[in-house]
C-alpha cells in the first residue's frame, strides 16, 4: 500500500518571503502610522537589502504607500479585509489634500460630514487674504441649504430622504434651497447625477462634492468657496472644479476607496 508521506515539521510548507511581507503589514498598526525602511529591517531583523524587495513587491500592489523615506499601509489593505485605513479618522486623511488645494487655489476649503439634516464642519484649510469665506470647525448648517449638505444627501435615496425630512419644514429656509420634500428629492437626484453643486450666496460662490469610503459609500464632503470676483472670470469655475475632484478622488483614494 503506498501512502503519501507527509513532513516531519510544519514549517517545511512555509513561505519565508510571504511571511516576511505579512509580519510588515503586522507591523502597522494605531500607534505606528509609518516606519523607515531601517526600522523595518531592525525588527525583522535582517539587512535593508533583504528586505527591499518585499517593500517593493507590496508597494507595488498597493498594500503600502511610500512617501520619502517612510512607509505606511495602503488602500489595498483595507479592500482586502484589513481595518487599519477603516479606522483612521477622515480629518487626518483630508487634511494634507484640502491644504494642498487652498494652496493650489488661494481659495478657502472645507470638510463636513451629516448628521441628521446638518452639514457639520469638521475640518477648514483657510486661504489667508482679504476676501475669504471662513466658516469655523464645529459649525452646523442644514444640509439642503449648502453645497456640501447637498452632496451628503447624495448617499440617501428618495426614501431615506423622505423618512429623514418628514417632520422637516422646507418652507421656512430663503431661496434657492427647496421648499417641498419633492423639490428636495428631484434636486439631490440631480446632484447625484452630476456628481457636484455649486451655490451662490452673499457674493461668494462654493463648489462641493462628495468623499467616498472603502464601501463606496459617500462618508463626507469637501467644497471650494470663494468671492465671486475670483469664482466668476472664464475658465476659473472649470479649473477649480477639476481641482476639487482631483482633491476628491486622493482622499477617496487613501480612504481604500476603488472605483
Amino acid at each position: 500500500m503506498n501512502m503519501v508521506e507527509t513532513p516531519d515539521k510544519e514549517t517545511d510548507y512555509s513561505v519565508p518571503a510571504l511571511a516576511r511581507g505579512l509580519s510588515v503589514l503586522g507591523m502597522f498598526n494605531v500607534r505606528t502610522r509609518s516606519l523607515s525602511i531601517q526600522e523595518i529591517a531592525e525588527r525583522l531583523g535582517v539587512s535593508t537589502s533583504a528586505v527591499y524587495r518585499i517593500l517593493f513587491t507590496l508597494t507595488n500592489m498597493g498594500y503600502l504607500n511610500k512617501h520619502n523615506t517612510q512607509y505606511e499601509l495602503g488602500a489595498r489593505v483595507v479592500s482586502d479585509g484589513f481595518s487599519y485605513l477603516a479606522s483612521r479618522d477622515i480629518v487626518e486623511v483630508a487634511m494634507p489634500h484640502l491644504n494642498e488645494l487652498r494652496d493650489r487655489t488661494s481659495l478657502s476649503c472645507h470638510l463636513s460630514i451629516r448628521e441628521q439634516t446638518d452639514s457639520l464642519y469638521l475640518y477648514r484649510a483657510f486661504a489667508a487674504q482679504r476676501l475669504s469665506v471662513n466658516i469655523p470647525v464645529g459649525t452646523r448648517i442644514g444640509c439642503h441649504c449648502t453645497a456640501m449638505g447637498r452632496m451628503l444627501l447624495t448617499a440617501l435615496d428618495d426614501s431615506q430622504l423622505g423618512a429623514l425630512y418628514q417632520h422637516i419644514r422646507l418652507d421656512d429656509y430663503p431661496t434657492p434651497a427647496p421648499r417641498t420634500l419633492p423639490a428636495l428629492q428631484a434636486l439631490i437626484e440631480g446632484d447625484r447625477e452630476k456628481g457636484w453643486v455649486l451655490h451662490r450666496s452673499d457674493y461668494s460662490t462654493a463648489i462641493a462634492t462628495s468623499v467616498k469610503d472603502h464601501t463606496g459609500q459617500v462618508s463626507a464632503a469637501i467644497n471650494l468657496s470663494g468671492p465671486d470676483a475670483v469664482m466668476d472670470p472664464d475658465g476659473a469655475r472649470e479649473r477649480f472644479l477639476d481641482l476639487l475632484l482631483e482633491c476628491s478622488a486622493k482622499i477617496s483614494r487613501d480612504l481604500g476607496y476603488r472605483d
